[in-house]
Formats: structure tokens, sequence, C-alpha cells
């Protein structure tokens, strides 16, 4: 199947021309029928006579129902412009020029029509200078007479010849279905209408409506009034649903593949820049109001705009919409008959918070050559797990290295390492290469893991400073230091300087060295222990000899000691404790054990309750034990 909408100005004949092409009226309301006035979208078919078969969506000419005209063409692979023959090339005409390029269609035809009434060379003329530069500079033109019949014949073979050059969407891209229709049907349901642009619709599939995000099931489909199991973009779908009311849906909702698209109230934005009347070429700055009103798919809503660039803008949308970077947008002046066309730069873009913020995202904006490129955004913002940027639209594949961050210092500038309760901002100039990082489900801009690098050096190493008897900077505090989420680990940005040891942070050449003062007070209590096994230091003891509580831990983590309850003894003190408790005959109590060890019962008892747990003893109701082994 193949999708054309109408366009053309008012009264020029686009839904007499459907009417003669597919023996359907696409005017459906009474209304419409009784002024003669295409007020909402209508919806036809037809077969081209080498059996492709077209439909086509109608749009209004009038200026009043813009909105309704914007909603039929977005979605529209292709376009038939319409121009009369007697009137010519006229404002609205335009107008409807305008939104195509905005849209970004590229494909159709030039049609004039009431060929019978005036000869359509001169309006062929007028139209060929007013789409030069677009992307209907070289279409096919065909002149019709829908009341005698000329030149339909023609026009149907044309349309065969547009569709059979036209790109093939692929069936496996998300799908986002906007919809223009949303009705109950007895004995049905809800049935909701759309122009499917790419991937691929079946029944039983779980889709969410937007921008509520409510989940619903496809329970039965049809293309061109056949029902069907599946259907492949592009093409007119009709979708009955489980669990939704008609009443609850409106044109301008979606279907989405759930996780594929980015639901977004804020957009960064690169308008299509081009000179209006009166306007001077030399300035680029677009001229639009504050609040313009922003259609995408069918929906139209509308918006606060915060210039940053030349060309690039800052849309607050009143309404969320699901969209990709690169995603086509059209903006327009609600009082005037101004339209421009911009391309989705960013569907999340960072807060601007600091004096010049703005200045400085158009200059990284003004570098995005490509929208799916992710590279601009990690740039921005350091890092992104890689679900988030495949539903904002990135292309993913062939962008990323193994990570392996340079462990040359950073420029003084590029990093912030003071103590600070919250993250720790890695800002600093752009990286000027392509690639990113690969870090498992995260990907990484390179530059920014250099810089994040160097402040984690610095913090490993201030860290140390601060604290001489446990130098370890604990996993945990570098990934609040840095703002990494979870499943990004802080070694992700490690080079070749920092090692992990015990769940801490070390400088390579200082990890599996002890503090001067620490190494020089374990030396005095493994003499003392080497001549009294159990005869454990009690607190104080441990003081003077210069052990606090970090010294202990950084000594029981690296094997130096081992910790029995609250004493702290020579490695191996367990399994001598065991080999030397073989002696006893039969059960014994703490007495006999501390006698047996040579040490009191102030250790004997920890020491038991120690070797009860690791499964070395059995102790019976009376308190005393046996081993186990």
């Amino acid at each position: 199947m193949y999708v054309i909408a109408t366009a053309g100005h008012v009264d020029h004949g686009k839904s007499t021309l459907l009417r003669a092409l597919t023996g359907t009226d696409p005017d459906r309301l009474a209304e419409e029928r009784r002024r003669g006035l295409t007020l909402d979208l209508g919806f036809v078919r037809t077969t081209a006579p080498g059996g492709r078969r077209l439909a086509f969506v109608d749009v209004p000419g009038h200026h009043r129902y813009l909105a309704t005209t914007f909603a039929g063409l977005a979605t529209s692979p292709a376009v038939m412009l319409v121009v009369s023959a007697d009137e010519g090339w006229r404002p609205q005409t335009a107008e409807h020029l305008a939104a195509l390029k905005a849209f970004g269609i590229q494909d159709g035809l030039l049609v004039i029509t009431r060929s019978d009434l005036a000869d359509p060379v001169d309006a062929l003329a007028q139209a060929r200078e007013h789409t030069a530069g677009t992307g209907l500079a070289d279409a096919p033109a065909v002149a019709v007479s829908a009341r005698t019949g000329a030149g339909l014949a023609e026009l149907l073979a044309a349309l065969d010849g547009v569709a059979a050059a036209a790109p093939t969407p692929d069936p496996r891209a998300p799908v986002r279905l906007w919809l223009d229709r949303a009705f109950t049907v007895a004995g049905a349901g809800t049935v909701v209408t759309g122009t499917l642009e790419a991937g691929t619709l079946a029944v039983g599939d779980t889709l969410e409506l937007s921008p509520a995000g409510t989940p619903v099931t496809v329970r039965g489909l049809q293309c061109l009034g056949e029902e069907v199991s599946r259907a492949r973009g592009p093409a007119r779908v009709a979708v009955n649903l489980r669990r939704a009311s008609a009443g609850d849906i409106r044109r301008g909702h979606a279907l989405v593949g759930p996780g594929a698209w980015w639901r977004t109230s804020t957009v960064d934005v690169r308008l299509d820049v081009r000179t209006e009347p009166g306007e001077r070429a030399t300035n680029p700055v677009p001229r639009l109001p504050a609040e313009p009103l922003v259609h995408c798919g069918t929906a139209s809503t509308a918006a606060r705009l915060r210039p940053l660039g030349l060309d690039t803008v800052r849309l607050a949308l009143r309404t969320p919409l699901d969209l990709h970077v690169g995603d086509r947008l059209l903006l327009r002046d609600p009082g005037s008959r101004l339209l421009r066309g911009a391309v989705v730069l960013d569907v999340a873009p960072p807060e601007l918070r600091r004096r010049g913020a703005a200045a400085a995202r158009a200059r990284l904006l003004s570098d995005v050559a490509e929208p799916a490129d992710p590279t601009g955004r990690l740039r921005a913002v350091g890092f992104a797990h890689r679900a988030e940027l495949t539903a904002m639209g990135y292309a993913l594949r062939s962008t990323t290295s193994p990570v392996a961050p340079a462990s040359g210092p950073a420029p003084p500038e590029a990093v912030s390492v003071e103590p600070a309760s919250g993250p720790v901002p890695i800002a600093g100039p752009p990286d000027a290469r392509a690639h990113l990082l690969d870090a498992g489900p995260y990907l990484l801009d390179a530059g920014y893991a250099d810089r994040a690098a160097a402040a984690l050096r610095a913090e490993v190493d201030r860290h140390a400073a601060a604290s001489p008897d446990d130098p370890g900077l604990p996993l945990g505090r570098a990934r609040q230091f840095l703002g990494l989420p979870d499943a990004l680990p802080p070694n992700a940005l490690f080079g070749p300087e920092l090692v992990v040891r015990e769940g801490r942070i070390h400088r390579a050449a200082n990890a599996d060295r002890l503090p001067p003062q620490v190494s020089a007070a374990l030396e005095r209590l493994l003499r003392h222990l080497d001549d009294d096994p159990f005869g454990a230091p009690t607190r104080r003891q441990l003081g003077e000899l210069g052990l606090n509580e970090a010294a202990l831990a950084l000594l029981v983590r690296r094997g130096h000691l081992e910790r029995i309850g609250p004493l702290h003894l020579a490695p191996g003190a367990t399994d001598r404790a065991v080999a030397q408790l073989r002696s006893l005959k039969g059960s014994f109590g703490p007495g006999e054990c501390a006698r047996a060890l040579g040490t009191s019962r102030r250790v004997a008892v920890p020491l038991l309750e120690a070797l009860d747990t690791a499964g070395h003893t059995r102790r019976d109701t009376e308190g005393r034990r046996t081993l186990t082994s």
C-alpha cells in the first residue's frame, strides 16, 4: 500500500479529484457536502493499473483549518500538490508547500486540475517556479479534468510510478502511529485510525497510548477495510484496541512501542532558516513568537520558545510528545501565516542554569551535523544508558570503542575536585574525538571519561592525604563523587594508575603498600603475637601501638590480621586454635579452652563463638563444646 495526501488552495478541486479517481466521496460529513467545503480529513482508496493499492488522505484547503491540514500532511509519505488551471498559484498553496518543506515530505507530484476550464500551461509554470528548490522541484506533473475524466489515467500511472520509486520503510522500525480518528464500533469496542509510516503492527501487540502512557493491546487490525493479522508501513490502518475508551482518545494521541520513543516536554531544535517577506536575507534569526504552536504528526500543542543561537531554540511543550532526534516539527505563529520547519536535535536537553549556558548550548548544537549521532549528546551529558539513547532515536551501531580513557592529566579548568555534598561537576571543553567509549549498558564520551578519571585520581589522592591510616577511596564514595548510577561502576573510568583493592580505589603504585606508621605498628603487634599467639591486645593496648579503627580495618582487609569478634590476632589464628584444642579429651568449656591456648576467658569466649559460627565446634545445652572434626 502507498499513502498520498492532497495539498493545495481551498476550492481547487482536491476532493473532486479524489472522487473521480476512486469513485468514493472523501467528504464524510453532511456539512461538508452541503457547503462543498472540506472541513476534516477524508480517506479514500483505489488500485493502480499494476495492482498497487493506493490510499489517499484528503485535507482541508481553507486557512481556518490549518491544524487539520497539517495532521493529514505530516504522516503521509507523498503528496499531490493541486493547483487549478483557472486560478493558478494562490497564498494557501504556498502555505501548504511551506508545510510540506517543514515536514520533510520529498515525494509526490503536481496536479493541475480544471484543465477543461483553462490552459494548464500557465498554472504549471507558476507551480514549477514556486516549487524550485523543494522536494517537488522535479516532481512529475499531470493536467487533469475531474469533470471530463481527461488525464485521470495518466495521473494513476504517475502515482504508481511515485509509489514504485519510493524507498521501503524499515519493517523493524519502532512503531509510532499518530491517530487521526477514534470511535466505537458495536460488538468490537474502541477503534482508532492513522497512517503507519514505518514498522510493523500485529494483532496481540502491547503498545502505549501517548501521551498518557496507558498500556493497550491490539485486538484487531484492518487495512483498506480488510481484516489482517499484521500491517507494515506505509499503510492506512484501523486498530481495534483493548483496555481503551474512545472517549479518552483524540486526534494527536499516538500508539507507540513501549520504551521505543522518548516522551518529552522539552526539546532543542534547529530551525529551517529562510527569508520571509520583509525579512533581511542576511539576518538568519527566525521571526517567531514566544509561544508558537508546534505540529508533529497529527498532534498540535502550544509551546514556549527560548532562543539559543542564530538558528537553534528550546521549546517547552505544553503537551508531551513521543519523539526521536531527527524528527521534523512545524512551528506556526498563530497570529500570522508564518510557518517554519525544525529538526529535533535533543529530546532531553540539559537545564540551562548558569550565565552563558544558552550560548554554550548553541555552540554545542551547531556542531550536530547528524541528529542520530549520539556523540553530541554524550559530549553534553558525559554518559547515558544504551536503552535511553535508543529510545531517544540515536543510532548506536559502530559508534563505540572499548573503555580505555587516557591517563594523562586533564586541563586545569576541565575538572572540579573540591569536596561537595552532591555529584562533582566534571565540566570542561568538548573533546574533539569522534568515538565513544563502551561501558557495558552505558556509553561514555571520551573527553568526559578523561576528565572524570583525572578528577577521580585527584580525589583518591585527597582521601589518602586526609586518611593516611586507611588511604583507599571507597567505591561508593567514588560513585557519589562522580555522580554515577549504580550500573556504571567507577572502574569504568580507571586508567592504569588506579586499581581496586577490597572495594576501595588506590593509586596502583601504592595499592599494596601499607602506610609507614601502620606498617611499623603492625610489626610491633606481630612480634607480640609471635611470643603469645592468643594474647590479643585490648583496645587501649592497640591504641598505644598506634592502631586505630581505620588502621585495623585496613590490616584485616589486606589479610595482615584476623579479626575474631572484638579481637585482632595474627593470620591463621582460627586454624591454630583448632589444632591446639585437639589436645583436649571430650567436651570443654571456656576455662579449659583458655588454659589450652594459654590465654584468658576474655579471648576464649569470643574465639569459641567464632569457632561455633565456622562449624569447627558444636555447643551443647550446658554450654560445653566438642570439636566437629
